[in-house]
């Protein structure tokens, strides 16, 4: 057995605690933490006699995992008590500084940590108990909030701070215990970060979610932007809940001088927050006085700018109903001149519009004449090709009637027989070739004077284009 007087509930222990405290912390896997109604008992798992029946041995995973989900669970049991008993014999709001309240996020931390699989990362393994208290804003709808304002704090760079942060702001909300029984009720997503004998994943969590149903009793306030939430080391202080069998009776001393000088601390710190204040209203008094002086010195400024104002302004009247009556009599003069001037003004715009309309009409008539002109032209190319198409096959016909002209010349000279008929035939061919040489130059003649009728009709239509431009 253990036993060691255990300390006053000091916000700030001394060097020479903290030094005693660091020498009793010790691993939970070599002992069993047992409760002796409100103290903690611990021994080796050596000196512990075993019973007849067979158990398993010390060296057997299951075995240690056990012991060690018993023990976090009675020091768990341990912390929440000790917490809720002095939160309320202290009767203000606890802070971050206060040590009972260190110790349960340091027991609660390290409930967390057991069993948790190993994440390969760039960097190697790591075990970070973040990764499950993600999962609680899928689970419950108000964690989203306290998860988001962990994400944005800008001094967190590490898992672990971000989950400490995450512990802290729960219990501010008072929802530490609601979170925690939701986490552990889905047992199939804790299944992807912890070991099937966790703590998360064995009775003992649900017992200890339920023990947090008792700290919604108390109020905290934290402030996370200066606090060093990564680099801190979670070690369980065991001096806190040890037992002393002869210092039982000075106890109840050590508790009330320990609430005289939490009260003689608490006012303190309310004597320091009120200097502080009437310090910074002084300041604001000051300031003010200032300004005031100088609102003082502008409004007499303003009061003789608005007086010469005024007086300018009385000038600017004077001025202006002076410039009044001259120009009503002169827009009297104006307005019989400028009605002789409208009335010419209308009837030349009316001249205007007039001849505007008589050129619209113009211009009209010669586009369509235009558009005449232009179909009458498509008309006669049409008639100049198909004549060209009749002059060339005549004259393929007079090619080859000259070429039987003389094959037919040709045969008579080598043949006397039949020389009339040839002779005869020769004179008509001879006629008919007159014949179609009058029509080729009667059509010759047609065409050039379809040419001349095609570049009268361009120069015509030359003409009426610029016209119509204009």
């Amino acid at each position: 057995m253990s036993a060691l007087t255990p300390p006053t509930d000091m916000p700030t222990p001394t060097t020479d605690k903290i030094t005693q405290a660091a020498m009793e912390t010790i691993y939970l896997c070599k002992f069993r933490v047992s409760m002796d109604g409100e103290w903690l008992c611990l021994r080796e798992l050596d000196d512990i006699s075993l019973t007849p029946d067979p158990e398993p041995t010390h060296e057997d995973p299951n075995y240690l995992m056990a012991n060690e989900r018993m023990n976090l669970m009675n020091m768990a049991k341990l912390s929440i008590k000790g917490l809720i008993e002095s939160a309320l014999n202290l009767g203000r709001t606890l802070d971050s500084d206060y040590a009972p309240l260190q110790q349960f996020f340091v027991v609660m931390e390290h409930c967390l940590k057991h069993g948790l699989k190993a994440k390969k990362t760039f960097l190697g393994q790591n075990k970070s108990f973040w990764g499950p208290l993600e999962l609680v804003e899928k689970l419950v709808p108000e964690a989203g909030e306290i998860t988001a304002s962990v994400k944005d704090l800008p001094g967190l760079k590490t898992p672990v701070g971000r989950g400490r942060a995450w512990l802290r702001l729960a219990l501010m909300q008072k929802k530490l215990s609601e979170y925690m029984k939701a986490l552990i009720n889905k047992k199939e997503l804790l299944s992807e970060f912890y070991e099937p004998n966790a703590l998360m994943m064995e009775e003992e969590g649900a017992i200890i979610a339920g023990l947090l149903v008792g700290l919604n009793v108390i109020d905290a306030n934290f402030c996370m932007k200066g606090e060093d939430l990564d680099s801190q080391v979670g070690v369980i202080d065991f001096s806190m809940y040890l037992k002393d069998g002869n210092s039982t009776k000075g106890n109840e001393g050590d508790g009330q001088i320990t609430a005289i000088l939490d009260q003689k601390n608490y006012v303190e710190e309310l004597n320091r927050h009120l200097n502080a204040t009437v310090n910074n209203l002084q300041a604001k008094v000051d300031a003010l006085e200032k300004s005031n002086t100088k609102l003082t010195e502008e409004l007499a400024v303003a009061n003789n700018r608005i007086i010469t104002l005024q007086e300018e302004m009385e000038r600017v009247k004077e001025e202006s109903s002076y410039i009044l009556e001259s120009n009503r009599k002169v827009t009297k003069q104006d307005r019989t001149a400028d009605g002789q001037a409208l009335s010419e003004a209308r009837k030349h715009l009316k001249e205007e519009t007039q001849l505007r309309l008589d050129v619209e009409k113009e211009l009209e008539m010669q586009i369509s004449m235009r558009q005449e002109m232009e179909l009458a032209m498509k008309m006669l190319e049409k008639d100049v090709c198909e004549k060209q198409d009749a002059l060339v096959s005549l004259r393929q016909q007079l090619d080859d009637l000259r070429a039987l002209k003389h094959e037919l010349s040709f045969k008579l000279q080598s043949s006397d027989l039949g020389v009339k008929q040839k002779s005869e035939l020769n004179s008509r061919l001879e006629e008919k070739t007159n014949q179609m040489a009058a029509t080729i130059k009667q059509l010759e003649q047609s065409e050039k004077d379809l040419v001349k009728q095609a570049k009268t009709l361009n120069c015509a239509a030359s003409k009426l284009i610029p016209k119509h431009h204009h």
